[in-house]
């Protein structure tokens, strides 16, 4: 990645839990099964699935808005402000739902900013038992300053 810098992602991640309706029970029977690793983090969500986690787990879970009323937008600028480490975002491919541009900008933005995100039981994990979930990691990032320097200069 050119005009890059390192952002160092903490031991106590904040990790971001959103799931599609359809499958907020997968990503809560998830959640159950890594309470003991979940609970050493900082977590949030989107709207329903932050309140399901927090009423069947006792985890702290700060909530943003629903995904289609907004919270897939706060979502993605705590993303943007290096304010989420990693994201568990439990969809289905297969099914198509009203706010998709905000889902695929969701994954857009995790991308660009460098962000781990599991999708599924599989990759999620794998992510939390990750030798990375438990220390300091130097994620590499776009150099947002160097970025817009070049973008004004080119104008």
């Amino acid at each position: 990645m050119s005009g890059t810098t390192a952002r160092t992602l903490g031991a106590k991640k904040r990790i971001a839990l959103v799931a599609h309706d359809h499958m907020k029970s997968s990503l809560l029977a998830w959640v159950r099964r890594h309470r003991e690793a979940l609970a050493g983090h900082i977590l949030l969500g989107t709207g329903t699935t932050a309140a399901l986690v927090g009423e069947h787990t006792d985890l702290q879970v700060e909530g943003l808005m629903s995904g289609p009323m907004g919270g897939d937008q706060q979502l993605g600028a705590r993303i943007a402000e290096g304010k989420v480490d990693v994201m568990i975002f439990f969809w289905d491919p297969l099914q198509s739902v009203p706010h998709d541009p905000d889902v695929k900008a969701l994954l857009r933005l995790a991308t660009v900013w460098n962000i781990p995100v599991a999708c599924n039981a599989a990759s999620a994990d794998f992510l939390i038992e990750s030798p990375h979930m438990a220390r300091d990691y130097e994620a590499e990032v776009m150099d947002y300053g160097a970025y817009m320097q070049g973008r004004v200069a080119g104008s």
